[in-house]
């Protein structure tokens, strides 16, 4: 029986990653670090891809996954226009150390906060991290979740093959 739950978790899993394929983001509101309300709608990156990433302050493998990303960032955006947007999860009563963190990574990333979850559901985020990739178009083009050292790269070369309108599942 427990075999026959954990087959049926993984598909349900694989089902909502190729659900929200071709989908395009959601409008919706989110605050900036600043505690600004700002809609969905105004993220974007000028036709160039844009990686979203899901995370919280009590997420290890999150904060791995953004400080792997943060070291090549600047190589990343040189050679594709790449854009990352991290948005935290964390709840209203923790969301004060979400700048103090972001600030002492040195991540160079837009940083939004989903305090409400309203951006989460929108996107059938149920665990995290989570990481979107979208094209110009602000389609989700590719997603995965969870985080292991060097998955940075495979993820990269999924931008790349995006920004030369190849498909990633070659």
């Amino acid at each position: 029986m427990r075999k026959i739950f954990i087959l049926f978790i993984a598909i349900l899993a694989l089902n909502q990653l190729y659900a929200q394929r071709g989908n395009t983001l959601p409008d919706v509101e989110i605050k900036t670090m600043q505690g600004e309300t700002v809609s969905t709608s105004e993220i974007t990156n000028d036709g160039d891809p844009m990686i979203i990433s899901f995370w919280a302050l009590w997420c290890k493998p999150c904060i791995k996954e953004l400080d792997a990303i943060s070291e090549v960032y600047d190589d990343w955006q040189e050679e594709t226009g790449l854009k990352v947007v991290a948005v935290s999860i964390d709840d209203a009563r923790s969301t004060s150390r979400v700048k103090p963190t972001v600030n002492g990574k040195g991540w160079d990333y837009e940083v939004y906060l989903d305090p409400n979850g309203e951006f989460k559901r929108a996107m059938n985020v149920n665990m995290i991290p989570h990481v979107f990739l979208l094209n110009g178009d602000r389609e989700i083009i590719y997603q995965h979740t969870s985080y292991t050292e060097g998955s940075e790269y495979e993820l990269y070369e999924k931008v790349l093959k995006l920004k030369e309108g190849k498909s990633l599942d070659d």
